[in-house]
């Protein structure tokens, strides 16, 4: 059975009902994140029996990959409405608290680069979130991938780069709430069947009062190399963090690379830093993944690399807002400040881009190695 709440009868079901009566967690009353009051909207539940035809009992050949939330199923409902079933793994106590966070925040949001919730079960000892199914997958499998990273040309990863610019703009300023994604990267960026973007994973997400422009966690969670500095050392997030994690996955995109340490000579250097030497130098063109420089005009590409830099600068009041960065990616007519040495500005710079934790305390770092940090 598929319960839609905008076509409640009297008696029906609802998550937050659904849940108080099953003496499951309470969704009501206070955010989640921030225990601000804040209106609960309530979110079209999915039974098991339904998920479970969608999927052939959760098949293995429906199994597209697995997150640190559990495992990711794709499926079709009886209407023929392709799905993507995010299955919480009973073991995962981070993925309870992801999947509390993202039922009670995501309902809220509606904007076309921002990926679909369509419902949710939650039903025996199984927590899932349904979302509409993207049938080109993720980001990173395109851009990283060298057999497929060629189908990314200029103007499709130019058309990319904006879409995921216009959906933060819409979390940090244009919803009713100001968001904070946390986890912004490649992985989290799906695309639909035209390959626009959707901002997806909102389990991380905090919401900021409205008065509010930061705020400090002493459980930093993300993933390293997208990562903030004042959010990696001292767990400070703000609208901010989340355009140094724009900053990079820019520079990844219209380089091609992951910022997970190039090796150049005998050096291995971070993608930021790459791009500001090679940027500084007048040599900005070499940055860009080969395979897009016939496609791209030298003055976009060129002014891709000036905002990526600007996003990603060491000191959080030197990086422009997400309305800023709309505007500069819009009109080659506004001049751009000139940016500083980016955060991380390093010699040598060994991490794991796609590594996230989740156990960090008092914003320390676990598993990841930096030396000779230089930042100005």
């Amino acid at each position: 059975m598929f319960f839609f709440a905008e076509r409640k009868e009297k008696g029906q079901p609802t998550l937050l009902n659904y849940l108080e009566a099953r003496n499951s967690t309470n969704f009501s009353g206070n955010n989640i994140q921030t225990g601000k009051q804040v209106n609960s909207q309530e979110m079209p539940l999915i039974d098991l029996a339904t998920l479970q035809v969608a999927t052939s009992n959760f098949s293995s050949e429906n199994k597209p990959g697995e997150g640190g939330f559990g495992p990711v199923y794709k499926g079709e409902l009886p209407n023929g409405k392709k799905i993507a079933v995010k299955r919480l793994s009973t073991s995962s106590v981070q993925g309870s608290e992801e999947f509390k966070n993202e039922v009670t925040l995501i309902a809220r949001l509606q904007h076309k680069n921002l990926v679909r919730l369509l419902g949710c079960c939650i039903e025996r000892k199984e927590k899932m979130l349904i979302y509409e199914f993207m049938p080109n997958s993720s980001l990173d499998v395109f851009l990283f991938d060298r057999q497929r990273h060629d189908q990314l040309d200029w103007s499709r990863r130019l058309s990319i780069i904006n879409g995921i610019a216009r959906g933060l703009l819409y979390l940090h300023e244009d919803s009713r709430l100001k968001i904070i994604h946390r986890d912004l990267k490649a992985s989290n960026v799906l695309l639909d069947e035209e390959m626009n973007p959707r901002i997806s994973d909102f389990g991380m997400a905090r919401i900021l009062a409205g008065n509010e422009n930061q705020a400090k966690t002493r459980r930093v969670v993300g993933t390293y190399g997208y990562m903030a500095p004042e959010y990696a050392m001292a767990g400070l997030f703000s609208v901010k963090s989340d355009v140094f994690s724009f900053g990079v996955l820019l520079l990844e995109i219209i380089s091609g690379k992951r910022n997970n340490g190039l090796r150049l000579s005998e050096l291995s250097l971070s993608l930021l830093t790459h791009a500001w030497r090679l940027w500084s130098e007048g040599k900005g063109l070499d940055f860009l993944d080969p395979s897009i420089i016939d496609s791209c005009p030298t003055s976009q590409g060129l002014r891709c690399i000036h905002i990526g830099l600007l996003c990603v600068q060491e000191a959080a009041a030197d990086r422009p807002t997400m309305s800023n960065v709309v505007v500069m990616l819009g009109s080659e007519s506004i001049a751009l400040p000139q940016p500083k040495r980016p955060a991380f500005s390093v010699e040598r710079f060994i991490m794991n881009s796609e590594q996230s934790s989740s156990n960090a305390e008092d914003g320390s770092i676990n598993d990841v190695t930096i030396s000779n940090v230089a930042p100005r």
